[in-house]
C-alpha cells in the first residue's frame, strides 16, 4: 500500500559529509605517560566495499539487500534506488530530503542511516539490518498480538515519536509495513520518504501519507476547511497501528481508492468499536489516540507516559532497550517475503550483481554524448545534491576527540598534581 504526497518541494541544506579523513586527524590511545599516535586512514565507501547477499524487500524505485560490509564484515540493509525510475515519477526531491534528514537522526527504535553514495544508475542508502521482518508480515502471518508484546510497541514508538518531534520531523507514513522487528522483538521505524520538518509555529499542507493510516486533519486541510496539521498526525497514525496490531484489522475501513468525500462520510458517521477483552487502560489510550479533533488528542510522550496504562513502565529502561519483547521473531528462517530474491536474480532488466559490467558499457554511452537533455539534467542535479554520508566516520571521529580531550584533562589534571607536589616540598 503506497503512500501518497503533493509535487510541492521541499527545501533542505545543501551541505553533505564527505568520507575522507585528512592527514592530520588520529587515532590516540593510551595512557597520560605514553600515548600511542595511530594515523586513522578513510576512504570514500561505495558499492564496492560491500558484498551483496540477498534481496529482502522492495520500493517504488529499486529493492533492498542484506549486504556485509568487506572490511569490517559488519551486516546492513542497504537501500539502492534507480535514478530514472525517480526522475519519471518525479520523487527526486523526496529521495534528496529523506537523506538530508536521516542524516542527523539517531535513535534506538528508528532504522538509522550508515552510509550514502551512489552511482551512475543508482542512489544507495545503508542502514540498520533488522531481520525480524516489518509488522505487515507477521499480521499476514496471522500472528497473534496480546496486550503486553503490543505495550512495549507502543512505548518504544511513542519514544520514536518524541524524539523526531524533538528534531522537528513529522514522519507522515506510520503503518506496519514500515514497522520493522529486530532479531529481539524490539520495533524500529523506517521509511522517511515523504517525513518534512516543520519549524515552530508552522503547519504542513499537502495531501502526505498512505490513506487508511492518515490523520482527519490531512483530509480536512486537503479540502480546505483546516488550514493545516501538526505532529499529531503521528500519533493517530500510531493509534491506527496499535489497533491493527491488536485486532487485525483496522478502526476504521478506509482503502487506498477511497475517495476524499467517502472518507470524510466515514468519519463523520462511524465510531470506533473496542472489543470488550481489552484492558479499559488500553482502550483509553486508544481512545485517545483516534481523536479526530487534534486538540484533543494524545500527541505527545509525556502525555503518553501519563496514562494509567504506562504506570508501572520502566522508561529509562526502554529506551536503554534492556526490556525483554514478549514476542520474539523466529530465526529458523527470514522474516520477508522469498520472491524478492528470485525477482532479484531472475526477473528483474537490471539485477544488482550484474552492476559492474552495466556501469561500464553505460559510462563508455555518457562519454559520446554531448548534448544534455532534462533527464540527463535531472541526473546532473542528483549527481550533485545526493550528498556522501559515513556514519561510521562520524562515530570513530567522535571517538577520537573524546579521547584527545579525556588526554588533555588527564594532563592537566597530572601537571596540577605535580605542582601541587612541589609546593608542599618548597613550603
Amino acid at each position: 500500500m503506497g503512500a501518497i504526497q503533493s509535487n510541492r518541494k521541499p527545501s533542505y541544506d545543501a551541505s553533505g559529509d564527505g568520507n575522507i579523513l585528512s592527514s592530520n586527524d588520529f587515532y590516540s590511545i593510551g595512557s597520560v605517560k605514553r600515548v600511542l599516535i595511530i594515523p586513522y586512514v578513510f576512504v570514500t565507501v561505495d558499492f564496492d566495499h560491500f558484498q551483496i547477499l540477498r534481496a529482502i524487500g522492495r520500493g517504488a524505485f529499486g529493492k533492498v539487500c542484506i549486504v556485509q560490509k568487506k572490511d569490517t564484515k559488519a551486516m546492513y540493509a542497504m537501500k539502492y534506488m534507480n535514478k530514472n525510475a525517480c526522475i519519471k515519477k518525479d520523487a527526486v526531491r523526496n529521495v534528496l530530503r529523506e537523506l538530508e534528514i536521516l542524516k542527523f537522526l539517531e535513535h534506538p527504535f528508528l532504522v538509522n542511516l550508515w552510509f550514502a553514495f551512489q552511482d551512475e544508475e543508482d542512489m544507495f542508502m545503508v542502514v540498520d539490518l533488522l531481520l525480524g521482518g516489518d509488522i505487515r508480515y507477521h499480521l499476514q502471518q496471522v500472528t497473534k498480538f496480546d496486550e503486553p508484546r503490543v505495550k512495549l510497541y507502543l512505548c518504544e514508538l511513542g519514544l520514536a515519536l518524541g524524539y523526531l518531534r524533538s528534531k522537528k520531523v513529522i514522519h507522515r507514513d506510520l503503518k506496519p509495513d514500515n514497522l520493522l522487528l529486530d532479531e529481539k522483538g524490539h520495533v524500529h521505524l523506517t521509511d522517511f520518504n515523504i517525513a518534512t520538518i516543520l519549524e515552530d509555529g508552522k503547519l504542513a499542507t499537502s495531501m502526505s501519507g498512505t490513506k487508511p493510516y492518515m490523520a482527519p486533519e490531512i483530509f480536512n486541510t486537503a479540502s480546505e476547511e483546516t488550514q493545516g496539521y501538526s505532529f499529531g498526525v503521528d500519533w493517530w497514525s500510531l493509534g491506527v497501528c496499535i489497533y491493527e496490531i491488536l485486532r487485525a484489522k483496522r478502526p476504521y475501513e478506509i482503502h487506498a481508492n477511497t475517495s476524499l468525500s467517502e472518507v470524510r462520510q466515514i468519519f463523520a458517521s462511524e465510531s470506533v468499536h473496542y472489543p470488550t477483552t481489552w484492558s479499559r487502560e488500553m482502550i483509553h489510550v486508544l481512545h485517545r489516540l483516534l481523536q479526530h479533533d487534534p486538540k484533543k488528542r494524545l500527541d505527545s510522550l509525556e502525555a503518553l507516559k501519563q496514562e494509567s496504562l504506562m504506570a508501572d513502565v520502566d522508561w529509562e529502561a526502554v529506551e536503554a532497550v534492556n526490556v525483554q519483547p514478549s514476542f520474539v521473531p523466529p530465526k529458523d528462517h527470514l522474516n520477508c517475503d522469498p520472491t524478492y530474491e528470485l525477482e532479484e536474480m531472475i526477473i528483474e532488466a537490471k539485477p544488482l550483481h550484474k552492476k559492474k559490467k552495466r556501469l561500464k558499457k553505460l559510462s563508455g554511452k555518457m562519454e559520446s554524448e554531448e548534448e544534455m537533455d532534462p533527464i540527463q539534467m535531472s541526473l546532473e542535479e542528483i549527481k550533485r545534491e545526493f550528498k556522501l554520508y559515513n556514519r561510521e566516520r562520524l562515530l570513530i571521529t567522535r571517538r577520537l576527540t573524546k579521547t584527545n580531550v579525556t588526554s588533555a584533562q588527564e594532563n592537566s589534571e597530572e601537571k596540577n598534581a605535580e605542582m601541587s607536589v612541589t609546593d608542599a616540598k618548597l613550603s
